[in-house]
C-alpha cells in the first residue's frame, strides 16, 4: 500500500513544478463534484460519478487529473476498519488510476475531440471517441490490478482468485463510463460550461439507483429462497445439502439443453425448492429410517401440492412452480399428485425429476447407500421413456461425461450399517427411487385430487 501512495504522489507531484499553467478551477470544481458523489446517502458506491474522473482524464494533464480523486478517497464511506488506511489506499489507487488513463487519452489523439468540440473544422473527431472507452478501459484495468494485488500480497489468495471474478467483471461498466465522461468533458469546453457537463452525472446517478435497486431485490430473493430450504434440511437432516445439489443438477441439464439467462436461474430456483413442500409433512415421516407403509407414502406424497402452496404467492419464482408441483409426475402417467403424462408435464418438472432422482441415488443417506454415478446413469436410462424424459437424461450424461459429479454424503456415519441392510431391501425393483429412496412400483394408479389441473397447466 505504501508503494501505491508513493506512485500515486509521483504522479501528482509534476503539477507543482510544471510550466504550464494548471487550470486550477477545473481540478477542484471536478474533485467537489467527486467528492460530494462519493458522499451522497443514498447513491449505491461511488463508481456511478466515475465519469467525473474520466472527464478529468480528458480535460486536464495527466498529473493534474491524478488529484481529482483524491479529496472523495479521503471523505469516502469506508466499511472495514482501518479506516485511515483504507481511505490513502483508495486515494492512491484511483489516482493511478486517472493518471494512467489521462496518459492513454492523449496517446490515442483523445485531445481532438475536445478541439473539434470547439472547431467542427478540426479533424479527427469521430477517429478520436474511439479513445473514451479505451482510457476508460484503463481506469478499470489499473484499478483491479491493485486490488488483486493487495489480495495476492496482503491477504495472501490465488493470482487466480485475486484477478478473475468480479475484479475483472467491473471491467463492464468501464466502457459506459468512457462515453459519459467524455460527454462531460466535451460540454464542459463548449461554451455551455460546466452546469451542462454535470446534467450527465443525472441519468448515470438514477441508472446506479435502478441497479442498485435490482440488486438488493435479487438479494431479498436469494435469502428467501435459502431461509426455505435451511427449514427443510433441519426438518429432514438425513436430506441435508439435497436441494442445492438437485438445483446444481438441474442447471448442467439446462445447459445441455441451451437454456440460458432468465430461465437457467429459474430452473435452478426450481431445483432447490422443489422439496419445500417437506415443510407441511410430519416430521416423525421424514426421520423414519424404517420403510414407508401405504398410508406413510400417501401423506409424503402430499408433499408436491403442499410446496406449490406455499410459494403460490411468491411472484418472482414464475415457472418454478410447476416444477414444484409436477416433479413425481411421470411419462407414462403414473405418477403423482395428477398423474399427468409425456408432454402434459411441464419442461422444468421433467428436469427436475431427473435430477432429483440421480442425486438420491448418488446420495448416502440412512435408507440407501450411494450408487455409482455411472449406476445411476444406467438406471436412469432403463427408466427413460417411462419414469423419465429421454431427453433429459441424456443431457445429464452429456453434462456429467463433460464435467464429472462429486456426490455427496448426507447421512451420519453411524447409520452406515442400517443403509447398507436397507439397499437389498429396494435392489432389483422397478424405477428410480424417490427422494425417500422408495422406488415406486411400476403400475401404481394416478392419485385423484378433486381440483386436478388441465394438460397445459402453467405457474398459479
Amino acid at each position: 500500500m505504501l508503494s501505491a501512495v508513493l506512485a500515486g504522489a509521483l504522479c501528482a507531484a509534476p503539477v507543482l513544478w510544471s510550466q504550464a499553467a494548471v487550470p486550477w478551477a477545473t481540478v477542484i470544481l471536478l474533485a467537489a463534484v467527486y467528492a460530494v458523489g462519493s458522499r451522497t446517502v443514498r447513491a449505491p458506491s461511488p463508481e456511478w460519478c466515475s465519469p467525473v474522473l474520466l472527464a478529468g482524464a480528458f480535460l486536464l494533464p495527466p498529473a493534474a487529473a491524478a488529484l481529482v480523486a483524491v479529496p472523495g478517497a479521503l471523505l469516502g464511506r469506508v466499511q472495514r476498519q482501518p479506516a485511515p488506511v483504507r481511505r490513502a489506499w483508495r486515494a492512491a489507487q484511483l489516482s493511478l488510476a486517472v493518471w494512467a488513463a489521462a496518459y492513454a487519452f492523449r496517446a490515442l489523439s483523445g485531445p481532438y475531440a475536445l478541439r473539434a468540440a470547439e472547431n467542427p473544422v478540426v479533424p479527427g473527431f469521430p477517429r478520436a471517441l474511439a479513445a473514451a472507452p479505451v482510457a476508460a478501459l484503463v481506469l478499470g484495468l489499473v484499478t483491479a490490478a491493485l486490488e488483486g494485488g493487495v489480495l495476492v500480497l496482503a491477504e495472501r489468495r490465488s493470482a487466480r482468485a485475486a484477478w478473475c471474478g468480479r475484479h475483472l467483471s467491473a471491467l463492464a461498466p468501464q466502457l459506459v463510463h468512457g462515453p459519459a465522461g467524455l460527454a462531460m468533458a466535451v460540454l464542459w469546453a463548449s461554451p455551455y460550461g460546466p452546469a451542462a457537463a454535470l446534467l450527465v452525472l443525472l441519468p448515470m446517478y438514477v441508472c446506479a439507483c435502478v441497479f442498485a435497486l435490482y440488486h438488493r431485490e435479487r438479494a431479498a430473493h436469494q435469502a428467501t429462497i435459502r431461509a426455505l430450504v435451511q427449514a427443510v434440511d433441519i426438518k429432514d437432516r438425513y436430506t441435508r445439502g439435497h436441494s442445492e445439489r438437485v438445483g446444481r443438477a438441474s442447471v448442467m441439464i439446462a445447459r445441455e439443453l441451451g437454456m440460458s439467462g432468465d430461465r437457467l436461474e429459474a430452473l435452478r430456483i426450481a431445483g432447490i425448492l422443489h422439496d419445500v413442500g417437506k415443510l407441511g409433512v410430519p416430521t416423525r415421516l421424514l426421520r423414519k429410517n424404517g420403510p414407508l407403509t401405504p398410508e406413510e407414502r400417501r401423506v409424503i406424497e402430499l408433499h408436491p401440492e403442499y410446496g406449490h402452496e406455499m410459494v403460490r404467492g411468491i411472484r418472482f419464482l414464475g415457472e418454478a412452480r410447476t416444477a414444484i408441483l409436477h416433479h413425481h409426475e411421470r411419462l407414462d402417467g403414473s405418477g403423482y399428485p395428477y398423474g399427468l403424462a409425456g408432454a402434459q408435464i411441464p419442461e422444468f418438472a421433467r428436469v427436475v425429476a431427473v435430477a432429483d432422482a440421480f442425486d438420491a441415488m448418488t446420495s448416502t443417506r440412512t435408507y440407501s447407500r450411494a450408487r455409482p454415478v455411472e449406476t445411476a446413469v444406467a438406471e436412469l436410462k432403463r427408466c427413460a421413456g417411462s419414469q423419465f424424459d429421454p431427453r433429459m437424461v441424456r443431457a445429464l450424461a452429456r453434462a456429467l461425461d463433460r464435467h464429472g459429479w462429486h456426490a455427496a454424503v448426507t447421512a451420519d456415519a453411524r447409520t452406515e450399517a442400517r443403509a447398507e441392510a436397507r439397499t437389498d431391501a429396494v435392489a432389483g425393483a422397478v424405477g428410480a427411487p424417490d427422494e425417500r429412496g422408495n422406488v415406486p412400483p411400476p403400475a401404481r394408479a394416478p392419485l385423484v385430487r378433486a381440483a386436478a389441473p388441465g394438460p397445459a397447466a402453467g405457474p398459479a
